[in-house]
């Protein structure tokens, strides 16, 4: 479980940093930020950027009973230690994030689970390695062989 905030500001705004998006690793709250304009290569002048928030596993799992009101003042104070003087948004998302991430794969299963030959049914995902980008990476590459197999 976890949480993810987003935050939307205003066209024209700076969000100063010299990342797209930062895996956190020292903080006990917050896991994962991304700037999504300069992550997408999207620049506009119509439509201001977001940031977006993941917390950590323990913490979510840690609140996920409370009221995401009281949740998100706590990731916004780590956020500012994080980012200290990011702008203030126009409006915040809050979004409680029951079940984020696979914490047990599926057994025995290298990177994806063909159902059914004729039609073709591959399933795949972190779920059919481990729960990380590289996971999702390896069932891609698992998929494609499974795909070029049966097709």
């Amino acid at each position: 479980s976890r949480y993810a905030l987003g935050l939307f500001y205003e066209a024209g705004t700076w969000i100063d940093v010299p990342w797209a998006a930062q895996y956190i690793t020292n903080n006990p709250c917050i896991r994962f930020i991304s700037i999504d304009n300069k992550k997408r290569n999207i620049e506009s002048s119509e439509f201001g950027p977001s940031v977006v928030v993941h917390t950590s596993v323990p913490f979510g799992t840690a609140h996920l009973e409370w009221d995401k009101e009281k949740v998100q003042p706590i990731i916004l104070d780590h956020l500012e230690n994080i980012m200290p003087g990011l702008a203030k948004p126009t409006s915040i998302k809050c979004q409680k994030w029951r079940y984020s991430q696979v914490t047990k794969a599926i057994p025995s299963c290298p990177g994806q689970m063909t159902l059914h030959i004729k039609p073709l049914l591959v399933c795949g995902g972190d779920a059919f390695t481990h729960s990380n980008f590289d996971g999702c990476i390896d069932s891609a590459i698992c998929i494609v062989e499974a795909l070029k197999t049966n097709l």
